[in-house]
């Protein structure tokens, strides 16, 4: 979870697809140019789940990010499945 946050902070697209489960993620991720990420408080953790508050500044606009991930185990690690956004 944290790494796949810091991919996206520093703008590592291909690190974020090759975390994400094959049968849910996307033929290509795009990240935001203008979406600077600045921030992670993970709020509560299950065993195959983590709750998180992401922070971000887009365009000057202070924003967050609240959502519950879903991961699975393949092959030895841990993927990211999906997730509900508030």
């Amino acid at each position: 979870m944290r790494a796949r946050y810091a991919a996206y902070a520093v703008g590592e697209a291909g690190f974020v697809f090759a975390t994400w489960h094959p049968r849910t993620r996307p033929d290509d991720v795009t990240l935001d140019p203008d979406l600077m990420w600045t921030g992670l408080r993970v709020d509560r953790h299950g065993e195959d789940w983590v709750e998180f508050t992401a922070s971000y500044v887009s365009r000057g606009v202070a924003g967050g990010l609240h959502e519950r991930s879903r991961f699975e185990q393949r092959a030895g690690r841990w993927v990211y499945v999906d997730g509900e956004v508030d």
